[in-house]
């Protein structure tokens, strides 16, 4: 076996993030077990199938011993473990309720560290959100050590997480809002839906038009995800991180400029109305994870309208109305 090579599970392998993960973690020499309960389907994972690398086994994260039982007997015990697994968003959280919710984000999180530390799995990484911080108090960008104050069910659920994994020396990622194109992309995402509603519809409609959030491209969170593998583990046990770049704090009226620049026949209506939920007018600080890991990311949030958009008249998205691309996520942050 190759020294340098590791095993790594990621659980919500299938989702958003984790196929893209796995693809680059295959790419890089890595052997990589999938736990995930396909509730969207699998066909992200299919071009894996036949990787002598890859191994995968549909099961629910929150059930007990279920990690130790999904790994292959003849494979070295994992090195890392992403845990990517959960309910993800504000409209998702709402739409299953607090006990489900709470329930696959909290205690399954708690299931997954206690199997993981009972194997002595050196490396823990959870995917969390900067949506914990709620909205900005002084207009100062939000840093690591700024208190939270959570908005949403979504970012509660993620907090308690937080709390159960960091003591077990886990290494938290808060990410900023995600766009672009994965294996399994998603269209609940402000600036993804922007470019489906203008390329379906020739319409926006705009809420909340001038609240800031940050965005990060879905590549470049598996890049700075999987920094975390290299560094020292004394350096980043029991960090948090946030996960972004500082020129990705967009208004939404910014981005709905850059949705018309590449389809310039859209109405965009605007409508004043203020509701409750994940309110995110927040800007955000990554410093501390580009001063520490040297993290840069490569893409804007132009690429990511282009690539979109692209990606939608050359066909190659299937269906992209179909529910499984929309709300109520169950498999990746």
């Amino acid at each position: 076996m190759n020294p340098t090579q590791k095993h790594i599970v990621v659980t919500g392998g299938a989702g958003y993030i984790g196929s893209l993960l796995t693809a680059q973690l295959l790419q890089k020499g890595h052997r990589v077990t999938v736990i995930d309960n396909l509730l969207f389907g699998g066909e992200s994972l299919m071009t894996f199938l036949s990787h002598p690398n890859f191994h995968f086994a549909k099961a629910d994260v929150s059930e007990t011993r279920i990690l130790r039982g999904s790994l292959p007997r003849n494979w070295q015990k994992p090195d890392a473990l992403f845990h990517l697994a959960g309910i993800v968003g504000f409209p998702a959280c709402q739409a299953v309720g607090k006990q489900a919710s709470w329930h696959y984000n909290v205690d399954a999180s708690r299931n997954i560290a206690q199997q993981a530390e009972s194997l002595a799995i050196e490396q823990v990484i959870f995917t969390s959100t900067y949506s914990v911080y709620g909205a900005s108090s002084d207009g100062l960008p939000v840093t690591e050590t700024s208190p939270i104050n959570p908005q949403s069910l979504y970012a509660e659920t993620k907090i308690a997480a937080e709390e159960a994994l960091l003591p077990m020396g886990a290494l938290v990622y808060r990410l900023a809002t995600l766009y672009g194109i994965s294996p399994r992309t998603r269209f609940d995402l402000i600036v993804n839906q922007f470019v489906l509603d203008a390329f379906i519809k020739r319409e926006l409609l705009i809420y909340q038009r001038g609240y800031s959030r940050s965005f990060v491209h879905v590549l470049d969170v598996v890049r700075g995800l999987m920094m975390s593998l290299d560094a020292p583990t004394e350096k980043i046990r029991g960090q948090i991180y946030n996960l972004g770049t500082d020129d990705g704090n967009y208004t939404k009226d910014q981005i709905v400029q850059l949705v018309i620049k590449r389809l310039p026949e859209t109405f965009v209506e605007y409508k004043d109305l203020t509701f409750g939920g994940d309110m995110r007018d927040i800007t955000v600080s990554f410093e501390k994870i580009h001063r520490q890991l040297g993290f840069q990311a490569r893409f804007t949030v132009d690429d990511g309208v282009r690539e979109v958009v692209n990606a939608l008249r050359q066909g190659l998205i299937r269906e992209p109305q179909h529910e499984r691309y929309r709300n109520a996520q169950f498999i990746v942050s």
